[in-house]
């Protein structure tokens, strides 16, 4: 049996970039959600931070079907 280390490493690098991605982007829509609830709580509004966040989970949502895509089809 032989290992190609070069494709290990490349799907290791891709795999913890997509990672780190998609925890950035959930950690931003929860971010503009806490901005909602703060501005809400000063008698404001944060249209824009709650669109964002919705975004942000849609975009976390997409990346998991892509991915599940891939590895059913």
């Amino acid at each position: 049996m032989k290992i190609d280390w070069a494709a290990l490493g490349s799907v290791f690098g891709v795999s913890l970039a997509v990672t780190v991605a998609l925890v950035a982007l959930f950690t931003l829509g929860v971010a503009g959600l806490s901005r909602r609830e703060r501005a809400a709580a000063r008698g404001g509004s944060a249209g824009l931070a709650l669109t964002a966040a919705y975004t942000c989970f849609a975009a976390c949502a997409a990346a998991v079907a892509y991915g599940i895509h891939l590895i059913t089809a």
